[in-house]
Formats: structure tokens, C-alpha cells, sequence
């Protein structure tokens, strides 16, 4: 049984990514060309992930990948709350905690004078000292969203279960997020890890540029990852 029940998990995990990818592509936001990347760094491919976000039917499908991942067999939610950061993960994190049947928040970014960011709960959100919380978002790529998420809720005394999300395009380089504010580690997982290249801009690194392939650059929202 010891090494049946890990091939189980990994066999649903793998169905988990396909369904996922298969619903980024369907909605048309896995997209080609030359794109100009938040990071700075140019790709041949990006991902715009309110074209999935703006069909309720597959928002509903992927955050009940989370939902079934946390409720007991009994149906019994085995968080208190979701939360989430940025646009996309308010989205999630309602949706989420819709299914689960317990309560969602999110934190919004506050701009401090010397230029520093970090993120705060609204007025009239709360987490009670203990509570368990998920902490769900769109697409990792630096992890930045999420890091500046974690102080946020262990200031309020939450107890962070997870981080989970959508895509994982940072390459996958850690299962792990460590608050920049405590040194606590907590796990991090996605739903479909996408591996995408991405270049330094100019034609000696990236190869769109040095086609002379025009530049793209997503949304001022900042949209594209």
C-alpha cells in the first residue's frame, strides 16, 4: 500500500495538469510570438490568464482541483479561509471558498513611501489566531504576489496550510515559499507546471528578436506572465 497510494496521487496529479493545460488552451490563453514579459525578459509565449478567469465554467472546474484537495471525505473543509492576492487570485480564492463552503479574503497591495510594497486585508477582513488558511493565486513566475502575502497573514495569526497555484512557470525551481517576515517555509504547489524559455532582450540572447519578430507587450494591467 506504501507504494500504491503515492502512484495514485501522482497519476491524478498528472490527469490534474492535462485538464488544466487543455483548458488554458482551449480559452486561448496560452499565446504565441514575441512578448516582452513582466520580469523584463522576453519569451516566444505567454500566458493570459483572464481568458480562463472569464469563463466561470472552467474558473469553477480548476479551483474544484483545490476544493476536493481540501475537504474531507465527509465533504468537511480542512481550511477555515481562503485567501488571495492580486486580481486573479480574488477571483480564485472566492470561488475556492465558495466550493469549500468557508470563507475568502484577499489582501491588497499598499505602496510605502520609500517605494517598498507589501499587501494588507481590507478593512473588515479577519483571520482568527489559529485558523487554517489557503493561500491561492493565478500564475507563479518570481513568486512575488504570494511572498508579499505571507507576512499579511501570519500578522493576523493565520496558520498558512498551503499556497497553491494555477500555473507554475518559474520553472519549478522550489515546492516551497518562505516568509520574508517570519523564515517559515510553506509548501507550494501548482496545478500544470509550464515550462516556457524566456531570453534577456536583444537579438545576441533572444532568437524573436534577432528575426526581427515585432514586440509584443501584454496589457498595461499587467496581465501577461
Amino acid at each position: 500500500m506504501t507504494t500504491i497510494k503515492p502512484a495514485v496521487e501522482l497519476g491524478a496529479r498528472a490527469a490534474i495538469a492535462r485538464r488544466t493545460e487543455e483548458l488554458f488552451r482551449r480559452s486561448g490563453a496560452l499565446r504565441e510570438g514575441h512578448f516582452q514579459l513582466k520580469s523584463g525578459r522576453h519569451g516566444d509565449a505567454y500566458v493570459e490568464k483572464f481568458a480562463v478567469l472569464s469563463d466561470p465554467a472552467a474558473t469553477s472546474e480548476l479551483c474544484g482541483f483545490w476544493a476536493s484537495a481540501f475537504a474531507d471525505e465527509d465533504g468537511e473543509a480542512r481550511v477555515d479561509l481562503v485567501a488571495g492576492p492580486t486580481t486573479g487570485g480574488v477571483i480564485l480564492a472566492f470561488e475556492t471558498g465558495r466550493q469549500l463552503r468557508v470563507r475568502a479574503i484577499f489582501a491588497e497591495e499598499i505602496r510605502d513611501a520609500d517605494g517598498s510594497t507589501r499587501r494588507e486585508f481590507r478593512r473588515g477582513f479577519r483571520i482568527e489566531p489559529g485558523e487554517r488558511v489557503l493561500i491561492v493565486d493565478d500564475i507563479l513566475t518570481t513568486g512575488g504576489s504570494l511572498l508579499a502575502m505571507l507576512p499579511a497573514v501570519e500578522a493576523m495569526g493565520g496558520e498558512i496550510v498551503e499556497c497553491d497555484v494555477l500555473v507554475d512557470r518559474s520553472g519549478g525551481a522550489t515546492s516551497t515559499l518562505t516568509s520574508p517576515s517570519s523564515g517559515r517555509s510553506y509548501p507550494l504547489r501548482s496545478l500544470w507546471r509550464l515550462d516556457l524559455p524566456t531570453y534577456e532582450p536583444g537579438p545576441a540572447t533572444c532568437p524573436r528578436c534577432a528575426e526581427g519578430t515585432p514586440l509584443h507587450t501584454p496589457g498595461s494591467s499587467g496581465t501577461g506572465t
